[in-house]
């Protein structure tokens, strides 16, 4: 397909990071209306605010603004009256003027947006805030919230007090008595999460009357006119870190799959929780099993969930979809000959006429598959999955219209950022009004295949023949605009993030058109480890980082450089986490990038393996001699590639430690006698894995940019200007 190729926004990094951003969506109770999140950039260009926007279902009309703060809206619901639920960190007018003390007094609190009109209200007041909306039915008034309470906290009221005495005396310690302690970018504890119940029948128009205490250092009481959250998970642990939770259409019950400690490790058990009682009953348990993403059919008789076995070192687990009844009986697997993993399901709504009216025969499920996330429709019968969109898109935060059937997604691809489209029963898709209009995009994208070293197929974007007896390896290939025999475009290997991952959907942290803007084709292949080929395709790498996946990467470079349209003298590597970890490996074995950049990288496994924020999963997917095999600082003396190291130091995914003995290493081997290098090292003190401050953001692609262009292109270094 060609693309436009005048001026776009990716020609300037400024005009990238102001375009608004479409982040989720959710679907009306009476299938009409949509609400979407977007991102937009401030007035000060150094943050996102979030704010909620109302579109129409059916692909009529123009967006209409819902809410507007400075601290913005996020994670919207709707209830079964056709209010909508938000979290925001607004000001809550009725609540008592915070002490400055008190760190949280902007805690993220749980609003009500009303059907009818009017100004929104909170309808919690948490001391430590609500974390999200964790499930909620449209056809009664209960709800399930989550939120962190201190151990200590015997109810809601002393667990704001534990907090403030916490904020006066300055204390942020915490005392940790089980495995994890980090998680991605941030410290856990001392709060441990819950599940909290809500019955928005409680909520009332005016406060019943004040209630005052004799001591001035008594908790404040929990305010009268709001629902109590009723704690359903009380001393929980851990445990609350679930996998996913559902409730029945009554409110009744939440299916939620909860997290049962082990040592270091840990699994996932699906269980029944009663929202009157809190008591809990367990429907699947099994050793070294997870049961993960549960969902609840629309008539509250079935529920769905994942099924995988955990993976060892010696291969990949699959991921298989079951359905059973509300009470666990009568479990079966789903389209068990189907080599694909569900990354979301939804219960499918009942047929309207014929033979099954009113009985749901079937799940919508999304997957990767073949370099692309279509929507499947799989049949409770056990039937073959159909492949309900044959684009070349990826589709999320899908929505079933109970009424029609119709559903509501949002779809994006490596042109076309996340927008909401409606999906009719027989795979027709309608563009929806966004507030988000599509940006135009410089270049041309197409799809890329060869034969891998063992056969198997290494994809990208251009169809090249492939070998009848092998497997193959295919990518997705961005050229810029004018690339031709007479001007060949230099070449970027992009290598994704996971490893359990694919190329497959428009990322706003990974954007190849701000390079294919600048003059660079860009080769997005999918190796061996990713997904959307097969369990087969997984194995291939497993406990192997570097052998199939190196040499797949190798193999659809060679496609990529024998086309006209590619200068194959001028070439670099990039890529993060996993493919920072490649990245390393390829600047190790082999010469032939001009430049290599390497993001919140993985270089020394033994090393990363007890520092990770889940060392235990780590351990069970690679063996002692794999980790010692396919560590990539072995052959730091082999390294004559210039690189350029990222990191982020809230980076608990991938810890600092890792570039930083990177960095020391190739200072060690290969600095000059008076220190200098062809490397450089890019270092944020306050940022994560992903680098997400837009101005932060600007910064990482302005020193990758000046690298390459040094490198490749042979021009002068040029330091970028906020860099000092």
């Amino acid at each position: 397909m060609t693309l436009e190729s005048h001026p776009t926004p990716f020609s300037s990094l400024d005009d990238y990071v102001a375009l608004p951003r479409v982040e989720s969506l959710a679907l009306s109770p009476d299938g009409q209306r949509v609400v979407l999140t977007v991102a937009t950039l401030t007035r000060d260009q150094t943050s996102y605010e979030r704010a909620l926007w109302s579109v129409s279902a059916d692909g009529t009309g123009i967006p209409t603004r819902l809410t507007r703060s400075v601290k913005g809206e996020s994670g919207a619901a709707f209830t079964a009256s056709g209010d909508i639920l938000f979290v925001s960190a607004r000001a809550d007018a009725a609540a008592d003027k915070p002490d400055k003390l008190d760190k949280d007094a902007e805690a993220a609190q749980l609003w009500l947006l009303p059907a009818c009109g009017g100004e929104a209200r909170a309808i919690t007041r948490l001391a430590g805030g609500v974390s999200g909306i964790a499930a909620v039915t449209t056809a009664a008034t209960s709800l399930v919230i989550a939120a962190d309470l201190l151990p200590s906290a015997a109810d809601l009221e002393a667990d704001a007090l534990a907090r403030k005495e916490r904020t006066e005396k300055k204390v942020v310690a915490i005392l940790h008595e089980s495995y994890p302690v980090r998680f991605w970018d941030h410290d856990l504890g001392p709060a441990e999460p819950h599940l909290l119940a809500l019955d928005l029948a409680d909520l009332h128009d005016t406060i019943t009357g004040p209630v005052s205490s004799t001591e001035a250092d008594a908790p404040a009481p929990y305010p009268a006119d709001l629902p109590r959250p009723r704690d359903l998970t009380p001393s929980p642990g851990r445990t609350m870190d679930t996998a996913g939770q559902a409730l029945t259409p009554d409110g009744s019950t939440l299916i939620v799959a909860l997290r049962v400690a082990e040592q270091r490790s840990g699994r996932y058990v699906l269980v029944s929780l009663d929202v009157a009682t809190g008591a809990q009953t367990v429907l699947f348990d099994e050793p070294k099993v997870d049961f993960e993403s549960p969902n609840v059919s629309l008539d509250g008789r079935q529920i769905a969930f994942v099924r995988s076995a955990m993976s060892t070192p010696v291969g990949p687990a699959d991921q298989e979809l079951w359905v059973a009844d509300l009470d666990g009986g009568h479990p079966r697997r789903l389209a068990a000959d189907w080599d694909r993993w569900p990354t979301s399901l939804i219960f499918d709504a009942p047929h309207a006429v014929g033979p099954h009216a009113g009985v749901t025969t079937a799940l919508i499920v999304t997957a990767d598959h073949d370099g692309r996330g279509p929507i499947f429709r799989v049949p409770l019968d056990g039937g073959a999955p159909e492949q309900l969109t044959t684009d070349d898109f990826s589709y999320t935060n899908v929505c079933v219209d109970a009424q029609t059937g119709d559903l509501v997604a949002l779809r994006s691809s490596w042109i076309a950022p996340a927008h909401p489209v409606l999906i009719g029963r027989s795979g027709t898709v309608t563009m929806l009004a966004t507030p988000a209009p599509l940006p135009d995009v410089p270049g041309t994208i197409t799809e890329v295949e060869t034969r891998a070293e063992d056969g198997a197929r290494v994809r990208a974007w251009l169809l090249l023949p492939a070998a009848e007896d092998g497997a193959r390896v295919r990518a997705w290939l961005l050229l810029p605009a004018g690339a031709a025999q007479e001007h060949p475009a230099p070449l970027l290997l992009w290598i994704h993030g996971g490893p359990l991952n694919s190329w497959n959907a428009w990322s706003w942290r990974w954007s190849p058109l701000l390079a294919v803007a600048r003059g660079y084709a860009v080769l997005l292949p999918d190796p061996a480890l990713s997904t959307g080929y097969g369990l087969d395709f997984i194995a291939r790498g497993w406990n192997a980082w570097g052998a199939k996946p190196y040499t797949d990467l190798l193999a659809i470079v060679d496609a990529a450089e024998k086309l006209p349209e590619i200068d194959e003298t001028l070439t670099a590597a990039m890529g993060g986490s996993f493919g920072g970890y490649m990245a390393n490996w390829v600047a190790g074995h082999t010469d032939r990038f001009r430049a290599i950049v390497s993001h919140a990288s993985l270089w020394s496994l033994d090393q990363f393996n007890g520092t990770t924020d889940d060392s235990q999963y780590w351990q069970s997917i690679f063996s002692a001699q794999g980790m010692i095999d396919n560590s990539p600082h072995r052959a730091v003396r082999d390294i004559v590639t210039p690189m350029l190291v990222i990191h982020g130091d809230h980076d608990y995914r991938v810890p600092i430690g890792e570039s930083l003995r990177l960095w020391s290493e190739l200072a060690e081997h290969h600095a000059t006698a008076n220190g200098s290098t062809q490397h450089k090292f890019l270092f944020f003190p306050d940022e994560n894995h992903w680098v997400l401050g837009p101005q932060h953001a600007v910064v990482w692609y302005e020193t990758v940019f000046a690298f390459l262009d040094q490198h490749v292109h042979g021009a002068g270094w040029k330091r970028p200007r906020l860099l000092g």
